[in-house]
């Protein structure tokens, strides 16, 4: 699955538009890389862990040339660590419940308002299409 697909199997499961999901995608995708960039650690329970940890330098092989080392520096990568409750699903030791169709809490109250509005412009206007018959 890759990003679009994310933002499409969110945007059905909960009625928000696609432009919505993707905004929040981003923005939980930066929120945690800044947090990682800083050196912090962010756990979704459940899920997993995200933290920075760092590389020793190291010496390493040139796989064209196995006789030419290579001095590898040290750097900074991040991690993830699984929690168990991703390790059983996947393990198939627990069932992953399916995506339940979730309500959007901002798009119900603007259909209602909607409604509300249409319905008495359509009653004001009805009565004023009504022609009179002349009797002959």
């Amino acid at each position: 699955m890759n990003k679009a697909e994310l933002v499409n199997t969110i945007a059905e499961a909960t009625g928000q538009t696609k432009v919505q999901v993707q905004n929040s995608v981003a923005s939980m995708l930066h929120t945690l890389t800044a947090a990682l960039a800083k050196g912090d650690r962010v756990t979704l329970v459940g899920f997993g862990t995200f933290e920075r940890r760092q590389r020793q330098a190291r010496t390493g092989v040139n796989p064209q040339n196995p006789n030419q080392k290579l001095k590898i520096e040290a750097a900074k990568v991040p991690v993830f660590r699984a929690g168990q409750e991703l390790k059983d699903i996947v393990d198939g030791r627990a069932k992953h419940a399916p995506l339940p169709k979730l309500a959007s809490s901002s798009a119900a109250p603007k259909k209602k308002a909607a409604a509300s509005k249409a319905k008495p412009a359509a009653k004001k206007a009805a009565p004023a299409k009504k022609a009179k018959k002349k009797k002959k």
